[in-house]
């Protein structure tokens, strides 16, 4: 359940009412941003700031947020809520209007709405997983973060329904990511995952990946894998901002491994350093 207090179009209030005409609403016309929260830190907010300007700028809604000064609002709701670890969702929207599917002419001012989680999500990297497998149904520009997620939302049922953890999606056997993470395989040494492209949604969480395994020499492959690469792979992992890397075991009932692997492991004690730094920096 969300905290008591909202960011709404620049103000902190208890008043969390949206218009029944907001475009977001109607239509899911905007984009959206999670930011884990650690000791009252907003972690990687300059990676989540950027890739929120890149998916405005992808469906052409002109937010006109500065940085420090909406990180300072930010803040200024998590000091409201009380939120030392938990999770700030930002919605980013085209606005209030009456409905058409054309983009209102003039255009106005966008809303933008935030809320906070509280929840320790320190652990739930250490937490193997389980997965299944599902077919990809979403649109063709997943690198955006909009808000159209019903793709997404299927699959996560069936991983739900299944008692999994994550769905791991795919384009006639050509695996893109899970419905709400980035995936990776490791094989003979190599870690692998699908290329930056229209048909993934690259996570800040999977560029900090990339980042530790140069720092660490391990030899990356960013192309594309197929589900039968995917199952005889020596280690598989997905990665998410409030879960980090978190090591797949299983996936549609078929054992990956036994343990989070070798490969794993180092990417993981990589990314306790890198967020201790980020949070001794903030």
């Amino acid at each position: 359940m969300r905290d008591k207090f909202i960011y709404r179009n620049g103000v902190v209030t208890e008043d969390g009412k949206v218009d029944l005409e907001e475009r977001g609403f109607q239509f899911g016309d905007g984009i959206y941003e999670v930011i884990e929260v650690r000791e009252g830190k907003l972690l990687f907010f300059a990676q989540h700031f950027a890739r929120l300007k890149r998916s405005c700028a992808a469906i052409q809604i002109e937010h006109g947020l500065q940085e420090e000064t909406f990180k300072a609002q930010l803040k200024e709701l998590l000091t409201k809520n009380s939120c030392d670890d938990g999770m700030v969702y930002i919605q980013l929207t085209r606005g209030t209007y009456p409905r058409d599917h054309a983009f209102p002419q003039p255009s106005g001012a966008p809303g933008v709405y935030a809320y906070t989680v509280q929840k320790d999500f320190a652990n739930m990297w250490s937490l193997p997983a389980t997965a299944v497998l599902a077919d990809d149904i979403r649109w063709l520009r997943c690198d955006i973060k909009s808000l159209n997620l019903l793709g997404s939302v299927l699959a996560k049922q069936k991983a739900a329904e299944a008692g999994a953890d994550e769905a791991i999606l795919h384009r006639e056997g050509i695996v893109t990511e899970g419905s709400s993470t980035n995936v990776f395989i490791v094989k003979n040494g190599y870690l692998q995952t699908h290329p930056a492209s229209h048909l993934i949604l690259s996570g800040v969480t999977r560029s900090l990946v990339l980042k530790i395994a140069a720092d660490e020499g391990i030899p990356v492959l960013e192309k594309a894998f197929t589900t039968e690469e995917l199952f005889s792979a020596d280690e598989v992992f997905f990665t998410a901002t409030t879960q980090r890397i978190r090591p797949i075991l299983s996936i549609d009932g078929t054992t990956i491994s036994t343990e989070p692997g070798p490969v794993t492991e180092v990417l993981q004690k990589g990314m306790q350093t890198l967020l201790q730094k980020e949070l001794q920096e903030r």
